[in-house]
């Protein structure tokens, strides 16, 4: 059974979170002599340090209370916090499964967690039976789940089973759910109080430098999220950033439908090229390729100023392409073709 106080650091249950001014006084109307900001200029006041009114837009979007949801720089926010959140330091460890992202990895370095990396299957798919034998361990707190998992771009089987086997707290990291047809595991933040689910506005929403991610989890675990940020976590431009991308929803439709296009194309075109062996299904807005050299195919694309990730040191032979535009991506399949096998 799923006790949050036994999984929580407790100097965190104990802590007694700051009080910014902007936290106290909620009101948008008035004469501000509260946060020793200066009185002139246009960015002179703080943001919002509970970005309500993004929140609010959230909360329809995805059927969701407000109350359920956290807003963060990033979506590597939620990765720092939930380890200083439920990892003691030097002490206690985190699961994640390889291949995946790796600011888990940095994170836990950064936060002197030991980082238990199981090796996804063939299929780039959990192997149960080799996580069977982690899951009863009482220093295991956090599992990191990316899916669809990056750099492989395939969704990740069997995450209700570890939901329910696992006592500790379950990541689910969708930064790239926008472009899967699976459906988002926030509408099974009711199920499983053990459950959070990072989500970001840098892929599908197309705002990478505006940094904002989110995470969606029971009340409590949202309140623990809110107590250890920095008072004010998101600027007022990147929420005002999202806020804009929110309003003009049909337009990221349209773009997201126009990337899912792209992406059908270009993977029938790396068919057809002599360098490429194998190409991965992909849920996401990216491919994974295997190539007959990634080293020497990443440095001749460079080489015509075409940028792809060189992923050979996670997946031989294999470079990660992100879907570009219909013009960057015959310029990739252009300069693809006349590489030699």
């Amino acid at each position: 059974m799923f006790e949050l106080e036994k999984i929580v650091r407790k100097n965190i249950l104990n802590l007694k979170p700051y009080s910014s001014a902007r936290s106290e006084f909620t009101g948008k109307e008035g004469v501000f002599l509260d946060a020793n900001e200066n009185p002139f200029g246009s960015l002179n006041r703080y943001p919002d340090p509970f970005q309500k009114e993004l929140k609010s837009k959230l909360a329809v979007l995805k059927s969701i209370p407000v109350e359920n949801i956290f807003i963060g720089n990033g979506s590597d926010e939620v990765i720092d916090l939930a380890f200083r959140i439920f990892c003691e330091p030097g002490k206690e460890k985190a699961l994640t499964f390889s291949p995946t992202y790796g600011m888990y990895d940095v994170s836990a370095e950064i936060n002197d967690v030991e980082l238990i990396k199981v090796p996804l299957n063939e299929s780039f798919q959990i192997d149960l039976a080799s996580l069977e034998n982690y899951l009863d361990d009482e220093l295991l707190k956090l599992i990191f789940i990316c899916s669809p998992n990056n750099p492989t771009g395939n969704n990740i089987e069997n995450i209700d089973l570890m939901l329910q086997k696992f006592k500790g707290i379950v990541i689910v990291d969708e930064a790239y759910i926008d472009f899967s047809t699976a459906g988002s595991f926030i509408n099974k933040i009711k199920q499983y109080p053990n459950l959070i689910v990072s989500q970001t506005f840098s892929k599908a929403w197309g705002l990478a430098s505006a940094r904002v991610g989110t995470a969606y989890a029971d009340t409590a675990i949202i309140s623990l999220f809110n107590k250890i940020k920095s008072p004010y976590n998101v600027s007022e431009l990147n929420q005002k950033a999202a806020l804009s991308a929110l309003e003009n929803y049909s337009e990221f439709e349209k773009r997201k439908a126009i990337i899912i296009e792209q992406k059908e194309w270009l993977e029938k075109q790396l068919s057809t090229l002599p360098v490429v062996n194998k190409i991965y299904p992909s849920d996401a807005n990216f491919i994974l390729v295997e190539t007959i050299d990634a080293n020497r195919i990443y440095n001749e694309l460079v080489d015509q100023k075409v940028i792809t990730r060189n992923r050979n040191s996670l997946v031989k032979n294999c470079i990660r392409i992100t879907v570009g535009t219909a013009e960057e991506n015959k310029k990739l399949i252009n300069e693809l073709s006349k590489i030699k096998r």
